[in-house]
């Protein structure tokens, strides 16, 4: 499957911040009916391995909406990753980004290791991890469009998670100011310097690009983390204003952030949503082990073109 690419300003788009028109309107029916607590985004299904029309329909509604939904199955501690790879595959999910770390089954599987490589990368820690979208660091053409978590095996203690739609932090962004997203929109607002190995050479080279960005399809893409360190970001002083209001958004009681635990059985389905983990402790009986499935497709059925 051909990878989603970032596609000019010129196509129909109500994210092209220079049609008013078209965003007010996109405006009005996301706010219609958005949901107002976390319970509003879960759904109790049974086995995400074999869900029903009924389960499925109840899933996809709410990322249609929201980009998100969380479900409760009854699977419960089972580490069987067709759990949540059946569950992709249900969404129309198949280009799955296998990354250098992750399992066999190309999934990644998130939980505290003292040893190897794994142990110099956060999601292998039981520290906090700040806001972020999923593969902000990666190329171009290989950025990430859906993310998925399932979880086997919660923590003993915290690893409670906050999510925020994306669509929702453009919409209040634009709506304090259009000219922020301009400036999120240019191709150099965001740099990952490149990843340099072990062995001195070049793992990953220097990565520029937008904070926001629209697919051909018309949809928008969010790439960002809210991290100091190993990021350049522009000089430019509206996309730094406009990065100042997103932190304090961030770090608000804003209704459109949603904080939870998940446990054993629960997941999240999403397009990338923004979010973040909180740090968390681990005992003999209860050790944090997620699921995580990053995609370079989209959700089947959520696109705004649908």
């Amino acid at each position: 499957m051909a990878n989603p690419q970032q596609k000019p300003l010129a196509i129909v788009s109500p994210f092209d911040p220079d049609d008013a028109e078209l965003y007010y309107r996109w405006r009005d029916q996301k706010l219609r009916n958005y949901p107002r607590n976390l319970g509003d985004l879960l759904v109790e299904i049974n086995d995400p391995r074999k869900l029903t029309d009924s389960e499925f329909e109840a899933l996809q509604s709410r990322c249609r909406k929201a980009n998100m939904v969380l479900y409760a199955g009854k699977t419960g501690d089972d580490p069987d990753p067709e759990i949540p790879l059946s569950l992709g595959r249900r969404f129309g999910l198949d280009d799955l980004n296998k990354n250098w770390l992750a399992d066999e089954s190309g999934l990644t599987s998130l939980k505290v290791i003292d040893t190897g490589i794994r142990q110099q990368y956060i999601p292998y820690t039981n520290r906090a991890i700040n806001w972020h979208t999923d593969g902000y660091y990666n190329l171009a053409s290989k950025q990430i469009h859906a993310l998925n978590l399932h979880v086997v095996q919660q923590a003993a203690s915290g690893g409670e998670n906050a999510l925020m739609d994306h669509e929702m932090a453009y919409l209040l962004l634009r709506e304090k100011n259009p000219d922020y997203i301009r400036a999120l929109m240019a191709a150099d607002t965001m740099t990952i310097p490149a990843r340099i190995d072990e062995a001195g050479a070049v793992a990953r080279a220097e990565e520029p690009g937008p904070v926001f960005s629209i697919m051909p399809t018309g949809d928008l893409h969010m790439r960002y983390t809210i991290r100091v360190n190993n990021v350049i970001w522009s000089d430019d002083p509206v996309a730094r204003e406009a990065l100042a209001y997103l932190d304090k958004l961030l770090h608000s009681d804003s209704p459109y952030i949603y904080r939870g635990r998940l446990e054993s059985g629960m997941g999240l389905v999403s397009n990338n949503v923004l979010h973040d983990r909180a740090a968390f402790v681990d005992d003999a009986t209860h050790q944090r082990h997620y699921y995580r499935a990053r995609y370079f497709d989209r959700l089947a059925g959520t696109s705004i073109a649908e």
